[in-house]
């Protein structure tokens, strides 16, 4: 995975890129906006447009503010961004989200942390490319016919394109988040969902004041699909699909 790493600190950015690089990540290291712009955008003077699969977008960059940047990149590239500031200020993270920033992550931050909303952007990206991208090979056709759009566990049918959800035949009318929650789950059963994880990628929001929110999704999901073992619960820890179906 390629990565755009958007920071002045050159002693946070050599950190960082380490972690990353040991990590299997390809970073790019840029210390201003003008740079993350030739870099991101084609119409730039200088650009290579080479891509890169998510942009880590640092707010106090010596040229321009990291909102300016991000705000350039939105209009004209959908390349995920994930700002990394020491901004913590509600009001910033709002600004942020609404510029278009696929996620806010205040400093300091969990390195872990950090890494699973890097994974978590890029797979929101992923369908965007094709089916399958991103994924190792095989996985789409295991997790039940994800290659064709179609989701099996058991008795329940998830089609991705039509978002339609079926149980026994019967269509089972879902919300939106509800069903982008299941389909999160869904794609990858058997592997455990941590709870920020989810809510980064469903809600598109930090972890904050949002759990309840999840928790009561989760057993609605449950209620309607009258399946409450489809989605179990790991304790202090998130939610995965069943492996075995229902």
């Amino acid at each position: 995975m390629r990565l755009l790493l958007v920071e002045d600190d050159d002693h946070v950015a050599t950190a960082l890129s380490a972690v990353l690089t040991r990590h299997g990540f390809e970073a790019v290291h840029v210390r201003s906006g003008a740079e993350a712009l030739r870099e991101l955008l084609p119409g730039e003077p200088g650009s290579g447009a080479p891509g890169f699969d998510v942009v880590l977008l640092d707010l106090g960059l010596p040229d321009q503010d990291g909102f300016e940047v991000c705000g350039r990149i939105r209009r004209t590239s959908s390349t995920p961004v994930i700002m990394v500031t020491a901004r913590a200020d509600v009001r910033s993270r709002i600004h942020g989200l609404n510029l278009g920033a696929d996620d806010y992550v205040v400093k300091p931050y969990d390195m872990g942390e950090l890494l699973a909303r890097i994974h978590a952007v890029s797979r929101r990206r992923a369908p965007e490319d094709g089916p399958g991208q991103g994924r190792p090979a095989g996985e789409a056709e295991r997790d039940g016919g994800a290659a064709d759009g179609t989701l099996t566990l058991g008795a329940v049918t998830i089609e991705l394109p039509t978002r339609q959800v079926r149980v026994d035949g019967t269509e089972v009318p879902l919300t939106r988040k509800e069903f982008d929650l299941l389909a999160l789950l869904a794609q990858r059963p058997g592997v455990v969902f941590r709870r920020e994880q989810i809510i980064s990628e469903v809600w598109r929001t930090s972890w904050e004041g949002t759990g309840r929110t999840l928790e009561v999704h989760v057993a609605s999901l449950r209620s309607k699909l009258r399946r409450p073992t489809l989605i179990e619960t790991v304790r202090g820890v998130g939610y995965r699909m069943s492996a075995q179906g229902a």
